[in-house]
């Protein structure tokens, strides 16, 4: 069973669109799942451009793979490396941890977590 970062049941991250490594809307993980889409965001502007700057894209549509873009206000499941570098220049998004796997403490502890937490909805 997948858990969060409290050691609970993984609760949803988003469902529409449907977010995770294999659009479940968990962000569930597992050895194929190289890059870790474990944290469950919220996507902002900034957090958006930053991602852009890095090569990720996350905002054009690619309809064709079933991605509509994502604008600021949408949940994602992130690639814990991607958070981690926004989080270095202060640009790292909320997290829902409830819908945060527990495999995102191998790189940052609960309690520095805990600082970007806002509740799901």
């Amino acid at each position: 069973m997948n858990r969060n970062v409290f050691g609970e049941a993984l609760i949803p991250c988003c469902l529409s669109p449907k977010t995770g490594f294999y659009r479940t809307g968990y962000c569930e993980t597992d050895e194929i799942d190289t890059a870790l889409h474990t944290v469950c965001a919220v996507m902002t502007a900034e957090f958006l451009a930053f991602s852009l700057s890095k090569g990720n894209d996350l905002t054009t549509p690619r309809p064709e793979l079933d991605f509509f873009g994502l604008k600021p206000g949408d949940k994602w499941c992130l690639c814990l490396t991607r958070w981690m570098e926004a989080y270095q220049v202060n640009k790292a998004p909320k997290v829902i941890l409830e819908a945060t796997h527990e495999k995102t403490l191998d790189l940052i502890s609960l309690d520095e977590l805990v600082k970007f937490a806002v509740k799901s909805k």
